[in-house]
C-alpha cells in the first residue's frame, strides 16, 4: 500500500489551500489504519477527539431517529470528520458502518488545538467544514423537527376526525335500514285508514316531538331512568316494541303527554301509530346526527386551512394573534384532551394586528403549546393559560403552565440548538431555537420565568414595526 503524501491531502477539495508543509506536519502527527468492510469506524456515543480524514472508503452514519434506525450522512473518498475547530460535538451521534474497506488517517485533537496558531491555513480550512457541517446539521434536525410537529398534528388530528366518521358510518347506516322498513310502515299506516282529523293529529304530535329533542343530551342515568318509565307505559298500552321508549326518552317525551295524544285514537292504532313515530325519529335523528358530525368535519379542514394559511400568499400579512393561537389550540386537541389539560384563554381583544408571516407564527404557538403539554405530563393533569396584553411598545402573548418547571441548572440553555431534556426520539431540542428564530426574524422577543409548579413564555411583537 502505497504511502499518503502531502500532495495527496491537498487534492481534498476541503484541504485545498493549505499549504503543504502543514499537511507533511498533519501526517507526521497522524495515526494510519484501515478498518475492513462490515466494521465500525466509530459506534454511536463514542467520544469525539480525533479529527478523521477518510482517504478510501465508504462509511454509512446511521441513528436512532424518532425510534427509527435511520441513515443520517454518508462519507466517501476524502471526507473529513471528527472533532473540529471550535465544535461543540462530545459524542458520535451515530455508528460509522464501513460499507467497503476504508482508509482513513486520525489526528488527536489536543495536538490541533495546540498548533492552531502555528497552522493557520489548516485551521481555517477545518473550521469552514465545522461550518459547514454545523449548517447541514441543523438544517437536517429542523426538517426533522418540522416532521415531528406534523406528525404530532396529523396523529391528533387523525383522532378528531375519527369520531365525527365513525358518527356518519353508524347514523348511515342507521338511515339505511330505517329506509328499508318505509314499505312495511306505509302498509301498516294505510290499513288503519286514519282520517284527516287524525292524522292532522298524529302529524303536529310528531312535529312537536323533533321539535323537543333537547340540544344537550341528558346523562346516561337520566336517560335511562326516563326509558325504564317508558317501557312500562308502552306496555301498558300493549305496545312490545320496546325499542321505541329509548328514543322518546331522548326526545324528552312525557308520558302524561302521550297519555293525552293517545286517547284521541283506537288503542287497537296505537302500535302501529307509534311504530310510524318511532321510524320518523330515528331518521330524524340520524340526519341531525350526520349533520353535526359534517360540520364537525368542515370546521377541522377549516381549522387545518388556518393553521397552514392554505390559499394565501406566503408573504407578511397583517393578522389577527388570537386566530393562529385558537386555530393551534384545535390542531392540539385531541392531545390537550389526552393530557387531561385544561385551556383557559384570556385575550385582550383590543391588540393591533400583527404584520408577520402566519405559518411561522403557528409553528411558535404548537411549539410552545406542545412543550408545555409535555411538561405537565407527569402530573397527569395541567392547566395551561394563554393571555395577551400589551403595552405602547409591544404586543405580549404568555403561555403558562404548572408543570413541574425548569431546573434552574438548564434554564440558561434551553434555546441552544439540539439541546433537549426530552427522551431520545421525543424531541431534537431544536423547538425552542426555531421558537427563536422565528420570533428575532419578526424583531420580537422571547423570554422565559420558570420556578417549581410554574412556567411562563413570553412572546412580545414591537407594535411599531406594525
Amino acid at each position: 500500500m502505497e504511502p499518503i503524501t502531502a500532495t495527496q491531502l491537498k487534492n481534498i477539495p476541503a484541504l485545498k489551500d493549505v499549504p503543504l508543509e502543514q499537511l507533511d506536519w498533519l501526517l507526521s502527527q497522524s495515526e494510519e489504519r484501515v478498518v475492513p468492510e462490515g466494521e465500525p469506524l466509530f459506534k454511536a456515543g463514542d467520544p469525539v477527539v480525533t479529527t478523521v480524514i477518510v482517504i478510501t472508503g465508504k462509511v454509512r452514519i446511521s441513528s436512532t431517529i424518532n425510534g427509527h434506525y435511520r441513515e443520517v450522512a454518508e462519507l466517501n473518498d476524502d471526507s473529513i470528520t471528527g472533532w473540529l475547530p471550535f465544535s461543540r460535538v462530545k459524542n458520535a451521534i451515530g455508528t460509522g458502518l464501513c460499507l467497503k474497506e476504508t482508509r482513513v488517517i486520525s489526528c488527536h485533537a489536543d495536538i490541533l488545538k495546540k498548533n492552531i496558531e502555528q497552522h493557520y491555513e489548516l485551521t481555517e480550512a477545518l473550521v469552514h467544514i465545522m461550518t459547514s457541517r454545523v449548517r447541514d446539521n441543523t438544517s437536517f434536525q429542523q426538517q426533522n423537527e418540522k416532521m415531528m410537529a406534523l406528525g404530532k398534528l396529523s396523529a391528533g388530528l387523525a383522532h378528531e376526525l375519527n369520531n365525527p366518521v365513525a358518527a356518519i358510518t353508524r347514523s348511515a347506516t342507521a338511515l339505511f335500514d330505517n329506509i328499508r322498513n318505509l314499505p312495511a310502515i306505509f302498509r301498516q299506516m294505510s290499513a288503519i285508514c286514519l282520517s284527516e282529523k287524525e292524522a292532522g293529529i298524529l302529524v303536529d304530535q310528531l312535529l312537536h316531538m323533533q321539535g323537543s329533542r333537547p340540544e344537550k343530551a341528558p346523562g346516561m342515568l337520566a336517560l335511562s331512568d326516563k326509558t325504564n318509565e317508558l317501557e312500562d307505559w308502552l306496555e301498558s298500552k300493549n305496545i312490545d316494541q320496546l325499542e321505541i321508549a329509548e328514543v322518546l326518552a331522548e326526545y324528552d317525551q312525557d308520558k302524561d303527554a302521550l297519555e293525552r295524544f293517545c286517547q284521541q285514537f283506537p288503542p287497537q292504532h296505537l302500535p302501529v301509530i307509534f311504530s310510524w313515530i318511532h321510524s320518523a325519529l330515528v331518521a330524524n335523528r340520524m340526519v341531525t346526527d350526520l349533520q353535526l358530525s359534517a360540520k364537525r368535519i368542515a370546521d377541522l379542514v377549516a381549522s387545518v386551512k388556518s393553521y397552514t394559511y392554505m390559499d394565501q400568499e406566503p408573504d407578511k400579512q397583517f393578522i389577527d394573534i388570537h386566530s393562529g393561537i385558537r386555530n393551534t389550540l384545535a390542531m392540539l386537541n385531541f392531545k390537550i384532551r389526552k393530557g387531561n389539560i385544561e385551556i383557559v384563554e384570556q385575550y385582550d381583544t383590543t391588540l393591533p394586528k400583527i404584520k408577520a408571516l402566519p405559518g411561522e407564527l403557528n409553528q411558535v404557538w404548537t411549539n410552545l403549546v406542545d412543550n408545555a403539554i409535555d411538561a405537565m405530563e407527569v402530573n397527569k393533569k395541567g392547566s395551561l393559560e394563554i393571555a395577551t396584553t400589551k403595552d405602547r411598545q409591544y404586543v405580549h402573548v404568555t403561555i403558562t403552565d404548572n408543570g413541574p418547571g425548569i431546573p434552574a441548572e438548564i434554564q440558561s440553555r434551553i434555546f441552544e440548538p439540539f439541546f433537549t431534556t426530552k427522551e431520545i426520539g421525543k424531541g431534537t431540542g431544536l423547538g425552542l431555537d426555531v421558537v427563536m428564530q422565528i420570533v428575532q426574524r419578526h424583531h420580537g422577543i422571547v423570554k422565559q420565568v420558570s420556578v417549581p409548579g410554574k412556567t411562563i413564555f413570553t412572546v412580545s411583537f414591537p407594535i411599531e414595526n406594525n
